[in-house]
């Protein structure tokens, strides 16, 4: 509709960067970069389990009415608010939880209650109030399903490599070293495939404490490797 029959690049992190990865195979013609961050070919049966508890701590809430909660006026907060709390901690690396929040009390005082008594239980609680406001549970459970069944390789008999074959993109793949739910491992894989295929395929393992969340925040390691990626496209495609 607006006239472009090519994209310069493609960029995502996490879920996005597995529709990143996935453009260059479903639509190999019209992605000429693919700037795959933070993801896996495939989840982890543990990741799976992550995200089937956050799902059910959303369907079991008594105010998600089957998914159809605004026709009785209510949102499922409870349940959201879990679901989010749940991957927050996924989200963040042990090392990055102890630097910032320690076992630091929120008064200075244990209480013997089930209250907030430590800080990080103040942060997850504040986290998941405000993810509660604003996200739909709907909206939840279907992302969390549509990185469930991401698996390019299914269709070619698990096998990776056929399934990039048709990729003609030119990709970089970043990873970050404490990022435990979608490890470097996991990023590796996506370039030994691209590699098996003889594609133009740069990689960075960034050492980053910060886990998953670090293609989020301000790492000027990861900011100036892509800036250099854009620098070079912009060069190879001109004004």
């Amino acid at each position: 509709r607006l006239g472009i029959d090519c994209f310069c690049a493609v960029m995502g992190g996490s879920l996005g960067a597995m529709q990143a990865l996935q453009w260059t195979i479903s639509q190999p013609d019209r992605v000429r970069h693919s700037i795959v961050i933070a993801a896996a070919p495939k989840l982890s049966a543990q990741n799976i389990a992550f995200n089937e508890v956050a799902r059910q701590a959303i369907v079991t809430d008594p105010d998600f009415h089957g998914g159809n909660y605004y026709r009785h006026g209510v949102v499922p907060t409870r349940g959201l608010r879990i679901a989010r709390m749940i991957g927050h901690i996924t989200y963040l690396s042990d090392d990055a939880m102890m630097e910032k929040f320690g076992r630091a009390l929120r008064n200075g005082v244990l209480n013997f209650n089930f209250d907030v008594e430590f800080e990080i239980e103040s942060y997850l609680r504040y986290q998941g109030d405000k993810f509660a406001d604003y996200f739909d549970a709907n909206t939840y459970l279907r992302i969390t399903k549509a990185l469930d069944y991401f698996d390019p390789a299914a269709q070619h008999g698990g096998s990776l490599r056929q399934a990039l074959a048709a990729a003609t993109a030119k990709f970089l793949v970043v990873s970050f070293t404490s990022d435990w739910r979608f490890s470097p491992v996991r990023s590796r894989e996506i370039v030994k495939a691209l590699l098996d295929n003889r594609r133009d395929v740069t990689y960075a393992e960034i050492n980053a404490p910060h886990g998953h969340d670090a293609f989020l925040l301000e790492d000027e390691r990861y900011h100036r490797l892509v800036a250099a990626c854009f620098d070079r496209i912009q060069r190879e495609t001109g004004p």
